[in-house]
């Protein structure tokens, strides 16, 4: 599927199944093992720690997680990153991501232990950045 057809596809099909690529998920998604389920938003609310599909200008697709809600606008980190994106709005945005397939086994975002990670994970981001930034001036 080349990238211009993630909008189309989501137009005809509730659900849209990609395989992961990239480093900017992991832990959770790996690249090359892992796949992401993502449907469209259908006027639900995106809360705080929903991994979102995007479109970030001019021509690319980012799966990150939404980290904060400011004005009616996201603020956006993948799990391996250290930068944040801001000003995302509900116009950038194609589609949340509702599971994954790890290892052949599917798992639901709705699961207590992918709850779980999501906000352990992002309480833990400024430490992550914090260790980068200093192992990176070694």
């Amino acid at each position: 599927m080349n990238k211009q057809s993630f909008e189309e596809y989501l137009e005809n099909n509730d659900r849209l199944v990609y395989r992961n690529t990239g480093t900017s998920m992991l832990p959770l998604l790996k690249q090359g093992r892992d796949f992401f389920i993502v449907e469209k938003v259908n006027n639900r609310p995106l809360r705080k720690y929903d991994v979102v599909l995007y479109k970030r200008q001019p021509d690319s697709y980012v799966l990150h997680r939404i980290i904060k809600i400011e004005n009616g606008k996201y603020v956006i980190m993948g799990d391996n990153c250290i930068n944040k994106e801001y000003g995302i709005t509900d116009n950038d945005i194609i589609a949340v991501m509702t599971g994954f397939i790890r290892k052949g086994r599917q798992h639901s975002t709705s699961e207590f232990f992918y709850k779980l990670y999501s906000v352990c994970h992002c309480a833990l981001s400024p430490l992550r950045i914090l260790l980068f930034r200093i192992r990176s001036r070694l």
